[in-house]
């Protein structure tokens, strides 16, 4: 049964407001590192200056991050990156529940795959398509929801609420990174990243790696007098794919319901300059996957022995070894506390506002903040609405009715967790 200051924070969420901040927040092409990114937190900084919360919007110091040895990496170009956090004012003598989000997004890609422009929220129904509405415009809406549910029910809370807005979380956690050192934490955390209804509670890590091929040039009418750098790159390719395979046999059982829960992927693949040379270089980039509670530079270390083994198999690759750097996203693992008690909360939580079944806890094959809460002591989880299966994709796209059901869900597991007065 719901105590009288959950009721009244629930009705305080309003459907029709979820929607309308959420178009506002897709209509912002908030791509990683474009002047939008930093836009949207300033307009995000004064959402919650009206939500009543004490709000911290700075410059990150970027050389100095940069320069930091725990630094997670970062891959798009930027001139600037701004910290946003918002905290209630009242409270103080209970917990600090951190809801965090990211607020940049993927590029759109080929226009033409969109039904229309991809930052000009098309509605269906209740369905709300565009790029960013599931990852993750829509967790961004459920947050505010809550923010301003609890500040317009009068309810007073015993703890406190931080609202963590960061940018560069697509590649790398620039703005998590710079966030937690600038001194803002909490005691538990919800990243509200699309996860369909269930509870991530771990997250495998990914790095990218740079592999660099020499060849042989040539004029292409005599092509045997060079060596193509795509043909020595091949025995390159099928021994990663040995590798990836070797990676994962047994995966821990929150991975075990994918069918590659480390995936080991190349995604780019550039050589050659004029179609009738022989081409002499050839650069591949990819994304090698961490398995859970793996040490990153264990796993750089494995993949560097698998390309030495390779060139070393092979005559022109031992004469010509490659050369194995890592540049850009540098995700590690990360994994809740076992026996933490945020899980049974948002579950409860769950079944109070929606019913049915109560989420299901697995882990996610991709990298998020929560590896980089996680590494500062703050135990964290993801429960968001969205699906991840259409987030960087024309299909991209969210329910109105989810996100309100996961505002009402996170707005009780703050009560619980923070307590009332």
């Amino acid at each position: 049964m719901l105590g009288d200051d959950e009721a009244a924070v629930l009705a305080a969420i309003d459907e029709v407001a979820v929607a309308r901040t959420l178009m506002e927040l897709v209509a912002v092409p908030s791509v990683t590192g474009s002047a939008a990114e930093s836009e949207l937190q300033h307009l995000l900084a004064g959402r919650l200056e009206r939500h009543g919360l004490e709000v911290d919007l700075w410059a990150m110091d970027l050389p100095e991050l940069l320069a930091h040895p725990d630094f997670p990496g970062a891959e798009a170009p930027r001139d600037e990156a701004w910290g946003l956090v918002g905290r209630t004012r009242d409270g103080g003598d209970g917990p600090v529940l951190v809801l965090q989000g990211h607020v940049d997004v993927v590029p759109a890609g080929d226009p033409a795959a969109w039904e229309g422009d991809p930052f000009v929220p098309r509605v269906t129904g209740d369905v709300v398509h565009g790029r960013g509405a599931c990852d993750m415009k829509a967790g961004l809406a459920a947050h505010l929801a809550v923010l301003e549910a609890v500040r317009a029910s009068g309810v007073r809370l015993r703890g406190q609420v931080a609202a963590h807005f960061v940018v560069g979380e697509e590649d790398g956690g620039l703005g998590a990174f710079g966030t937690l050192r600038r001194g803002h934490g909490g005691d538990a955390c919800v990243i509200a990243e699309p996860t369909a209804g269930t509870l991530i509670t771990a997250n495998a890590g990914a790095l990218t790696f740079r592999i660099t091929v020499n060849g042989k040039a040539a004029h292409a009418s005599s092509r045997e007098e060079g060596v193509s750098a795509i043909d020595a790159y091949l025995p390159l390719h099928r021994a990663l794919a040995r590798l990836e395979a070797d990676r994962n046999r047994d995966p821990d059982p929150l991975m075990a319901e994918y069918p590659i829960p480390y995936a080991l992927s190349v995604g780019v693949l550039r050589a050659g300059d004029w179609a009738s040379s022989v081409p002499d270089l050839l650069v591949a980039e990819g994304r090698l996957g961490v398995r859970l509670g793996e040490d990153p530079a264990s796993a750089r270390e494995e993949f560097e022995r698998c390309v030495a083994a390779a060139c070393a198999a092979d005559p022109w690759l031992r004469a010509h070894p490659v050369s194995v750097t890592w540049p850009g996203g540098q995700f590690a693992s990360g994994r809740l506390p076992a026996g933490h008690p945020l899980p049974d909360v948002i579950r409860s939580a769950h079944a109070d506002v929606v019913g049915g079944p109560a989420p299901r806890e697995r882990g996610a094959p991709y990298g998020s903040d929560l590896r980089l809460y996680g590494g500062a002591g703050i135990p964290t989880v993801q429960y968001g609405p969205g699906d991840i299966r259409v987030a960087h994709s024309p299909r991209e796209q969210v329910s109105v009715r989810e996100v309100v059901a996961v505002a009402r869900t996170l707005a009780l597991t703050v009560l619980r967790t923070v307590g009332t007065k």
